[in-house]
């Protein structure tokens, strides 16, 4: 069974993503920081009939990073790795004039380094394998100028080159960074609580992203919007 790790995997894009895999018999190595919600993730999605390993922890923590990857490794191997784990820098967002040098450090390493260590820990795995993938899970706030979104911004356009500069230094890999659009999650109700306004589900943007895994196109980045309008 080809195996993923996926971490922010207990709810939201992360969870849906798991679900899909799962489904398709994939086994799965989550990871996400509230343990309870974990579990009941993992719970479900064994159900699925797959083999489900979840750890609960903080990606910024290196010891964490070994422990999915070894994880991964006793399910045989990675061929997915997801990084999907993300932080705002501030909850609600705010002007940069008013962004903490301490909110702008926790994006860049919960998004940046973390995303580059967890890499950096399964490269021999995804390379063993001989058709592995990595996402990172990107945004439209990385290629464009939004008030207040300046430091996930950032943030995800440095995780965006990363993925790119991984791309062309593993051609047996496929590294892609995907934008998956607006979508109704924690993250934005956390980034924006004054906005109430309807947004898809996360489940409604897994099909783009297993038309990458289905298709294997170039190392790049994509948009989840436009690789549902392709089909």
């Amino acid at each position: 069974m080809p195996v993923a790790v996926i971490t922010g995997a207990s709810k939201g894009l992360g969870r849906a993503l798991g679900a899909a895999l799962a489904r398709r018999g994939w086994d799965l190595v989550l990871d996400a920081r509230t343990a309870g919600v974990l579990e009941e993730t993992a719970e479900a999605l064994s159900g699925y009939g797959t083999r489900v390993a979840a750890l609960p922890g903080d990606v910024t923590d290196a010891g964490h990073r070994v422990a999915l990857v070894a994880a991964a490794r006793e399910f045989g191997g990675v061929d997915l790795l997801v990084n999907n784990a993300s932080a705002l820098g501030a909850e609600p967002l705010v002007r940069l004039e008013d962004l903490t040098p301490d909110g702008l450090r926790r994006a860049l390493e919960v998004n940046v380094v973390a995303a580059l260590g967890l890499i950096q820990e399964a490269l021999p795995l995804l390379r063993a394998g001989g058709a592995g993938a990595v996402v990172a899970v990107s945004s439209d706030a990385a290629a464009e100028a939004y008030p207040t979104w300046g430091g996930y911004g950032a943030s995800k356009a440095a995780l965006d080159h990363l993925s790119a500069v991984l791309g062309e230094e593993e051609p047996g890999l496929r590294v892609w960074a995907v934008d998956p659009g607006d979508m109704a999650t924690d993250l934005y109700a956390a980034a924006v609580p004054e906005d109430g306004g309807p947004r898809p589900s996360p489940d409604s943007v897994v099909p783009a992203f297993l038309r990458l895994l289905d298709e294997r196109p170039a190392s790049g980045r994509y948009a989840a919007p436009a690789l549902l309008e392709e089909r």
